[in-house]
Formats: structure tokens, sequence, C-alpha cells
């Protein structure tokens, strides 16, 4: 499920062709809520089925999933709160991707560059991407995955979004992997459970040495 244009969704297609047959899911339906966006058109290019649901019509989401025959749900860049009833028949198989280290700098209102503004307005010296389960509340399900990226003293908003989406692009589809092979669960106390199956390399030199921690 996405909104803009499918960076991530991009990142995850390509990260299961290349695995082949030993991707544990098949990337099926993309849904958006802006009829316009880009993820929708990445979506037709490469043979995947995809939706328009605005907001006036999320009632048929759940029916639209069921249709697919959906087991998990990735949001990438989805600006819509997930109605409750799918984030409670989805719960431990639905997760999201957030640009900046929760607890900190989520919530409504903050995403895309709205996210790397406050957090260069606060003077943070470090960012990064986090990957979690989705909960009824913005960015407050339990976390997957995080990864630490510095912030520079000249950063902007743009040049620091650029290496927090190069960190999301490898993270998050090897999250979305380990959650469908089944390495990853949600417990029932709420708690994440399961070791990654992959070792994390530095993908910009502004990354820590040892840029994963894992809850």
């Amino acid at each position: 499920m996405a909104s803009g244009g499918g960076s991530n969704l991009q990142a995850i297609i390509d990260h299961f062709d290349a695995l082949g047959p030993e991707a544990p899911a098949d990337v099926v339906l993309v849904v958006s809520d802006r009829a316009s966006a880009g993820a929708l058109e990445r979506a037709r290019r490469h043979g995947i089925a995809c939706a328009w649901l605005p907001r006036e019509r999320t009632a048929e989401l759940g029916l639209l999933l069921a249709a697919h025959q959906i087991t998990h749900i990735a949001l990438a860049g989805y600006l819509r709160l997930v109605p409750a009833e799918v984030v409670t028949r989805f719960r431990g198989r639905l997760i999201n991707v957030h640009p900046a280290l929760l607890p900190a700098f989520g919530g409504p209102g903050m995403f895309g560059h709205q996210v790397h503004a406050a957090v260069l307005r606060a003077g943070a010296t470090m960012s990064g991407p986090t990957v979690h389960f989705v909960s009824e509340r913005y960015d407050e399900g339990a976390i997957i995955a995080q990864w630490r990226v510095l912030v520079d003293t000249d950063d902007t908003p743009i040049t620091l979004a650029t290496r927090v989406l190069a960190a999301e692009h490898f993270i998050y589809p090897r999250c979305i992997v380990d959650l469908c092979a089944g390495r990853t669960q949600l417990a029932a106390d709420g708690t994440v459970v399961g070791v990654p199956s992959f070792h994390v390399e530095r993908v910009n030199p502004n990354s820590e040495p040892d840029p994963i921690s894992f809850a």
C-alpha cells in the first residue's frame, strides 16, 4: 500500500525478483489512496494488480484484500490510517517503514520531509528508518528493526531524506522476506520474536559501523 512514487515498492519488487524461487511470497496487489500515485504505474509495468481506493472508499479495503487472497501487507509510504478492522485481521502480518528512529518523530502528520525537518530542528545527531508492526495508532506498533544514519551538520531535509531512503530500500524488503517466511513474528504479548536472517553492510559512508539494531 503506497501513496507516492513507490520507490520502496520498487525495492521490494526487485528484491523478491532477485530471490526467484526462494522468495517466500509474491507481490500480487498494490493499493493506493491516490489515483496518480507513481506506485500504481510501477505495479502496472510489472504486471501486478493495482487498485485506487480514495479515503471515502477505504471500507472496501477488506473485501479487496480477501478477493486477492492477501496474507501479508507492507505499507510503503501509505499516508492513511489503515482501517481498524484490517489492522485487527492482519495483526502480526502488517508492517510499515517510517523514516525516523521511532518512537521519536512519529505520529499523525509526521511523514516525508516533515519528519526530516523535525529531526534537524531538534538537533538530533542520528536518524534512520524504523520497520515496525502496524497497530491502530500511527507509528506505535512493535519495532522490528532500525538502521542508524548519522545526521551531518550541513544536512537539509532533502539530503538527509536521500540517505535515510537508501537505508529503507535495503532493510525493508529483507524484513518483509523474514516476516513472510515466518522468521519474524509478533507474539501475543506484543513483543517481536525471531532473529534476522541477513547481515547488513553500510550503504552510505555516513552510517555507523554497526548500523542495525533489532528489537
